[in-house]
């Protein structure tokens, strides 16, 4: 265990470097014209990349968006790995995540979007970014449950971050997360959530020999212009979605 977590944090080392020249040549010198979508094409190279360092492998069902927004549950740091690398996109994220330690950095690189929730009128500028986002032809995905969970039920869904989907009438799509562990329990050892520190659930994945994610994709039909009701009915569509995938 000692040794696969030393060497782990070895190829994580590696990993973030190499991840750091390849920005820095591909998207910095580069100055391409859409640097929204080069930023989102590299931080799903870094995500492939990172993933396995965890044994990580992501297994897919329903259909992958390409755009529009994507409202997903929230269970670990993990899941922006999981799900970028399979879709480029551009991610939503609390205030919090732009300080942690070399995580914070290369999120902040790919372009994430950092929203202050006590915040409401900083909730309107974010909005505005995702609203320009979504016009651009990015995917933007949110947690919309505004924290993490162990996965056992989807909490319900907080609505002002739903607003740019009711201005542009852009597509909305739902996924489903969950793990699974041969060597250990998913809920406490992938999921990250309650008094969890960081660096400590960080090592302790990493003595993992395998973490397995689920990634369901499914489409939703918008039928109100409120934004409340619209958060229930995310929440009911995403709540389907996760038994479908627990069978």
């Amino acid at each position: 265990m000692i040794f696969r977590v030393a060497g782990r944090l070895v190829w994580l080392v590696v990993a973030v470097s190499s991840a750091l020249f390849d920005y820095f040549f591909d998207v910095f010198l580069n100055a391409p014209k859409d640097l929204r979508a080069a930023r989102a094409a590299w931080l799903q190279r870094t995500a492939r990349a990172h993933l396995k360092i965890f044994g990580g492998s992501a297994t897919v069902s329903g259909a992958i968006p390409t755009s529009g927004l994507l409202v997903s549950n929230h269970l670990s740091y993990l899941d922006i790995v999981v799900i970028c690398s399979v879709a480029p996109a551009v991610f939503v994220s609390k205030a919090e995540v732009r300080h942690w330690p070399v995580f914070g950095r290369l999120a902040t690189l790919g372009g994430t979007i950092y929203v202050q929730r006590e915040r409401r009128t900083h909730v309107g500028a974010v909005n505005d970014e995702i609203e320009k986002a979504l016009a651009d032809g990015a995917l933007v995905v949110i947690f919309p449950e505004g924290t993490s969970s162990n996965g056992d039920t989807i909490l319900p869904f907080r609505a002002p971050l739903l607003e740019p989907a009711l201005r542009g009438g852009c597509e909305i799509s739902i996924a489903c997360l969950r793990y699974e562990l041969d060597d250990g329990d998913p809920k406490t050892e992938v999921c990250y959530w309650g008094d969890h520190s960081f660096f400590p659930h960080l090592l302790n994945l990493l003595r993992k020999k395998s973490v397995r994610a689920k990634l369901c994709f499914g489409k939703f039909n918008r039928t109100t212009d409120d934004r409340k009701e619209l958060a229930q009915q995310l929440q009911a569509a995403v709540s389907e979605l996760k038994e479908q995938t627990a069978k």
